[in-house]
């Protein structure tokens, strides 16, 4: 019997598929489960592991589960019913919600697993799919320092900055403002940029000077060359995320009574975008907008 606790992976997508590799390679067992089988199928045949057929199946035999799913609904539709996490979960098993969720949703499920004999924490990352394959996400946690150290061997395979915030909860509300942040820095930065290339200087260049300047932020530094200057918009976070990201944020900020003038427009502005250019769009392509708005297509000097 392997030493280390067995490992239930749910969601191999853009993010889960590099984490739950990096955990296999660790030496965790890992079960592992996606909407498409297909996915799932060609994970194990890469890295190993096994495939379960039932989410129930999965918690029965997972010490620690971990979910990265696109939505809080999402990950409560896997939670219930006869074949749902809940109806196999061990006594004392350790639930790690690592989607971009909703705080409110979060502690209510974490009262369901509660019931069941489990426990529920929140660990939402930050970094994207680069980080992701690197092991170099930054991951904010929500849950009792003890819960914290059950599960820090399987998160450090995965990030090398973990951070508690709270209680469960209080992750999921740090991601939300991390992203609105995020999404803030990437808007003024493109308005500038454009402002600059109608003057009469170089994209490129600015990013630069930004880069050595106090105007430097995450934006500058990985995607604006990378994913915009390029026309690439392959960064591997869904503009759709983004904009339910940022609505997440100002859901805290009304629960708050907070006034968010500047948070709100740039919710509006990522909505927009997105409704303008439809379903699968990276989150980087919000950068059409505003050259839209401008008449004015951003490119480098060759």
């Amino acid at each position: 019997m392997s030493a280390k606790p067995s490992i239930g992976f749910i969601g191999i997508g853009s993010m889960g598929w590099p984490m739950a590799s990096l955990i296999l390679k660790a030496g965790f067992p890992v079960q592992v489960i996606d909407a498409s089988a297909e996915r799932a199928q060609a994970f194990v045949k890469e890295f190993g592991g096994s495939i379960a057929v039932s989410y129930k199946e999965l918690a029965a035999a997972a010490d620690i589960i971990i979910t990265i799913l696109p939505t809080s609904a999402i990950v409560e539709s896997i939670l219930a019913g006869p074949t749902g996490l809940l109806a196999g979960l061990k006594k004392d098993s350790v639930v790690v919600e690592m989607s971009s969720g909703v705080p409110t949703a979060t502690r209510a499920l974490a009262v369901l697993v509660e019931a069941a004999g489990g426990h529920l924490v929140d660990a939402p990352v930050s970094g994207g799919v680069p980080r992701a394959k690197t092991g170099e996400l930054a991951i904010m946690f929500g849950g009792s320092a003890a819960l914290l150290e059950r599960v820090r061997p399987v998160l450090s395979c995965m990030g090398t900055a973990i951070t508690p915030t709270g209680g469960v909860g209080s992750a999921h509300a740090m991601k939300a403002l991390n992203n609105l942040v995020s999404a803030g820095g990437f808007l003024i930065g493109i308005e500038a940029l454009i402002i600059g290339q109608r003057f009469g200087l170089d994209p490129a260049a600015m990013v630069d000077v930004l880069n050595a300047s106090t105007g430097m932020n995450n934006s500058t530094q990985k995607k604006f060359k990378q994913f915009v200057l390029s026309g690439k918009y392959n960064s591997g976070f869904g503009l759709d995320l983004m904009v339910k990201d940022l609505g997440i944020a100002l859901g805290i900020a009304k629960d708050t009574n907070t006034p968010v003038p500047f948070s709100s427009l740039c919710n509006e502005l990522c909505a927009s975008s997105a409704a303008m250019l439809g379903p699968g769009q990276d989150h980087t392509a919000v950068a059409k907008l505003s050259e839209m708005l401008s008449g004015t297509k951003l490119s480098a000097a060759e």
